[in-house]
């Protein structure tokens, strides 16, 4: 009889400490991404261990809302996230019976009026008939050159070295320089109604681009051709960029 007691004294003691150390730890529940490991980790819980005591066969397979059991703890604490999950798959698209038709946009039509005919502008009027009085001459001297022989564009007047250049009417320089190749010192001026002159062949500028002149102004001291030969200069008139026969407008 006391043996039997003793034994079942014995058996409740086991009994009750085994129950005092279930009790002994609280359930931590899986969420989303959380691991056994990561869960072992931070209740310093061996792994093996907790996947024993619960049951788990396989610790890479828990399952989201899963209740872990863990001995010795007293108060859950948070895991963090460490397995990104895929976001969840879009919807499937309706079926295509479902599907509203899809139709091309049609541009609105504009209607384009019919092209007029036009006439053709007339070509550029010839040079106004030349006046009295309306360009004089540079210089006085002996044309050594006329207009269009060998090409020529202008008149070419022998002079001594150093003779006074008037321009032949008055105007705007618009350019003064030795720029141009085969002119050497150079003086273009331009006038009213599209008429230009040129003053080429210049020992000496004595204007400069920009200046207004009046009519037989000194513009320059004629010299001779970068190419050599007697004194002379070369005299040019253009009516807009064609030149013309300076003897048609000199008196």
């Amino acid at each position: 009889m006391t043996l039997r007691l003793l034994t079942t004294a014995l058996l409740l003691t086991v009994l009750s400490a085994c129950g005092a150390s279930r009790q002994a730890g609280i359930y931590h529940t899986v969420k989303k991404g959380q691991t056994l490991y990561t869960i072992s980790r931070v209740y310093e819980v061996d792994e093996i261990y907790l996947a024993r005591i619960n049951g788990i066969a396989d610790p890479t397979e828990l399952q989201i809302g899963e209740q872990i059991y863990i001995p010795g703890a007293t108060q859950a604490r948070p895991v963090p996230i460490t397995v990104k999950t895929a976001p969840d798959p879009p919807p499937p698209p309706p079926p295509i019976a479902a599907r509203a038709p899809i139709t091309a946009e049609k541009k609105p039509t504009v209607s384009r009026p019919a092209p007029v005919a036009t006439e053709p502008k007339p070509a550029s009027s010839s040079p106004p008939p030349s006046g009295t009085g309306r360009f004089i001459w540079p210089v006085k001297g002996t044309i050594v050159k006329k207009f269009g022989v060998d090409s020529s564009k202008g008149l070419e007047i022998a002079v001594d070295s150093g003779t006074p250049v008037a321009s032949a009417a008055a105007g705007k320089v618009i350019y003064s320089g030795s720029g141009i190749a085969g002119y050497g010192n150079l003086v273009i001026v331009r006038h009213d109604d599209s008429f230009f002159t040129v003053y080429g062949y210049n020992q000496k500028n004595l204007v400069n681009a920009g200046a207004f002149v009046s009519k037989g102004e000194k513009l320059a001291l004629s010299g001779r051709p970068p190419s050599g030969g007697g004194n002379r200069i070369y005299f040019e008139i253009r009516y807009g960029k064609k030149p013309v026969n300076p003897l048609t407008y000199l008196p």
